[in-house]
C-alpha cells in the first residue's frame, strides 16, 4: 500500500522523500492512502482543507499531535525527517504551557528504540535507566559521520540529571545537548546541572544548550533578557522559544526579538554585550 504524507508546512525536520508532500496535490500524485499529520493546532483548519483536495485521490485521515490524539509507535522517516528519533512518550510533568502531559499522559510510555541520532523525547530523562542505556548504546553505534552527529534537541529535565547521566554523555561526546528554563523553579536545577557539567569536555560554549521560553503572558523583553542570560551564566548557550496562542499569533516586536535569540553567532555578540544590542 502507497501512503502519502502531507504536512501543512515545512519545517527543517519534515520528510523530504518523493512520498513527503507540503500542501495540496500534484497533478502526479498517485496513493492508496492519504495521511495529513498536523503538528501546530492554528494548521488544523487548513488541514481540513488540504483533506477536501486530497481526498479525490485517495482516503484521507488527518493525524499528528495537534489533534490531541496519543502517538503510536516510531515510525522512521515518516513524520520526522530520517535521522530523528522518539523513544518514549509522555512527560510526568504538568506545565503550564505544553500540551505534552495532557496528550500523551503523564506516565512515561517507553518505545522501542529505533535508529536515528537526533533524539526527540520529551523527556527522555524521565524514562527508565534501562531504557536511556539502551538510547545511548543506540546512539552510540551510529555516531560515526558529521551528518550523523549526535543531538539531544527534545531537551532534557535538568532537575533528573544524575551522575550516570553525565558519564554516558561524556563518553557520547555529542554535538549539541539541550536543556530547558521554562519556568522558575527550573532555574536552580539548571545551575546546579551547569556546575555538574562544567569539569567535563561538553562545557565548550557550543554543545550545552538550553531553551527559554519568551513572550508567554506577563512577560517582557527585559525579563527575557534576563533569563537567557542567566541560562549562559549557569553554563548553556540560550536558545529563545516565542510562546503562541491556541490560535498561532505571536507579537511581531516579540518574534524580531526572538530571531535575534534563535542564531548562535548572533547570541554570543549579545552576550558580549552586556548592555544588550549587536
Amino acid at each position: 500500500m502507497k501512503i502519502i504524507r502531507v504536512f501543512p508546512r515545512r519545517t527543517n525536520q519534515t520528510p523530504t522523500d518523493e512520498d513527503a508532500y507540503i500542501g495540496y496535490p500534484t497533478l502526479f500524485s498517485n496513493a492508496d492512502k492519504i495521511n495529513i499529520s498536523v503538528t501546530f493546532t492554528w494548521d488544523l483548519k487548513y488541514a481540513e482543507e488540504l483533506a477536501k483536495q486530497w481526498e479525490q485521490i485517495a482516503p484521507v485521515e488527518i493525524g499528528g499531535v495537534a489533534t490531541g490524539a496519543k502517538g503510536g509507535e516510531f515510525e522512521v522517516g515518516m513524520y520526522l525527517k530520517k535521522g530523528n528519533v522518539i523513544t518514549s512518550r509522555g512527560c510526568p510533568n504538568r506545565c503550564w504551557f505544553c500540551s505534552v502531559w495532557k496528550r500523551e499522559g503523564n506516565v512515561m510510555r517507553e518505545l522501542e528504540i529505533k535508529q536515528g541520532w537526533n533524539v526527540q523525547d520529551d523527556n527522555l530523562l524521565a524514562c527508565s535507566e534501562r531504557h536511556i542505556r539502551g538510547v545511548f548504546k543506540m546512539l552510540k553505534n551510529n555516531n560515526k559521520t558529521r551528518e550523523q552527529r549526535v543531538m539531544f534537541n527534545g531537551g532534557f529535565e535538568a532537575a533528573r540529571l544524575k551522575d550516570w547521566h553525565i558519564d554516558l554523555l561524556v563518553d557520547l561526546k555529542p554535538h549539541q545537548v539541550f536543556f530547558a528554563y521554562d519556568t522558575p523553579d527550573s532555574y536552580e536545577p539548571l545551575v546546579e546541572a551547569g556546575k555538574r557539567l562544567k569539569e567535563t569536555r561538553l562545557n565548550n560554549g557550543r554543545t550545552l544548550r538550553s531553551y527559554v521560553l519568551i513572550g508567554h503572558p506577563k512577560d517582557t523583553f527585559e525579563k527575557a533578557e534576563r533569563r537567557l542570560r542567566e541560562s549562559w551564566s549557569a553554563g548553556f548557550l540560550p536558545m529563545a522559544m516565542l510562546w503562541r496562542n491556541d490560535k498561532g499569533e505571536r507579537d511581531r516586536e516579540w518574534r524580531k526579538f526572538q530571531i535575534l535569540w534563535s542564531m548562535p553567532a548572533t547570541i554570543i555578540k549579545l552576550l558580549e554585550n552586556p548592555k544588550g544590542g549587536l
